[in-house]
This record gives C-alpha cells, sequence and structure tokens, in this order.
C-alpha cells in the first residue's frame, strides 16, 4: 500500500476500516461556523449541512469537525439539550492545536480575523495563547519549547 493510499484511509470519514475520531461542537448558525473554520484555519468543508437537520462536516488538519445547532432530547440522548455555552467564560473542554511557528499562525490567523483573548505567551515549556471562536468555545494555540516531546 502506497503512502497516498495508507493517509487517505487514514483520513478518510466517515472510516472504511477501523474508527475515525471527530469533535461535535452546537453552533447557532452551521454556515458561519464553517466559514470561520474555514478562513481562519483553512479547512476544508466536507458537508454544510441543510434544513433537514443534517450538520456540517469539516477537516481541519487531520482532525474532523462536526457543527449543528442545538436541539432537545432524541431517542438515543433522552434526557441531553444541546446548547452554545451560555457563559463564554466558563468552559469544560477546547480544542488544543499544535504549531511548528506560533508567531506565524498567530500573525496570520489574526489576519484572517480570528480573535485573540492575548497574544503567545509562554507557559509550562510552551508557547501558548488562544482564540474565541463566533460561539464563545476557545481554541488553544501552542508551540512546544525546543526539546519537549510528548509520548
Amino acid at each position: 500500500m502506497s503512502q497516498a493510499q495508507v493517509d487517505q484511509k487514514t483520513y478518510q470519514m466517515p472510516p472504511q476500516d477501523g474508527i475515525t475520531v471527530a469533535h461535535f461542537l452546537t453552533v447557532a448558525d452551521i454556515g458561519r461556523s464553517l466559514r470561520f473554520y474555514e478562513t481562519v484555519f483553512g479547512s476544508r468543508i466536507l458537508s454544510r449541512g441543510d434544513s433537514k437537520g443534517a450538520p456540517g462536516y469539516l477537516q481541519i488538519a487531520n482532525t474532523w469537525l462536526i457543527v449543528n445547532v442545538g436541539g432537545g432530547p432524541t431517542p438515543d440522548k433522552p434526557t441531553v439539550t444541546l446548547n452554545v455555552p451560555p457563559d463564554p467564560d466558563s468552559i469544560s473542554s477546547f480544542m488544543n492545536i499544535r504549531v511548528a511557528d506560533i508567531q506565524a499562525c498567530y500573525e496570520l490567523w489574526r489576519s484572517r480575523g480570528a480573535e485573540f483573548i492575548t497574544e503567545p505567551k509562554p507557559k509550562y515549556g510552551e508557547t501558548r495563547c488562544y482564540i474565541r471562536d463566533p460561539d464563545g468555545y476557545i481554541i488553544e494555540v501552542g508551540q512546544s519549547n525546543p526539546g519537549v516531546a510528548y509520548g
């Protein structure tokens, strides 16, 4: 199998073999969120959703993101209601993007409309900063210090 075939198999959605992990975000406006992730990060939009409730799908580097409006319980989650974050300063999870050059990403993504909470700051063996998306979710952008490895 060629490397291209391995890469295609690895990053395919839906997967033809094994698993693919995607993160789901509840958003107020699917189109607005798709435009944000496409414009700022260069994401590839795979599906724009539809008026019948289908979500939007996009690929950011080697990650899949699903965006859809909120809603009440469904038969498969009978006690769960999906909402955008009611308070953008009180969160329980966030996306983490690792980059090779944080200053270059900070400048580029800022020029594309990303709203950063602060400029990049050194912290715990890395330099990092956070972006807020249109629904208030935060996205960490971090660059590890030289010599720092994970795993």
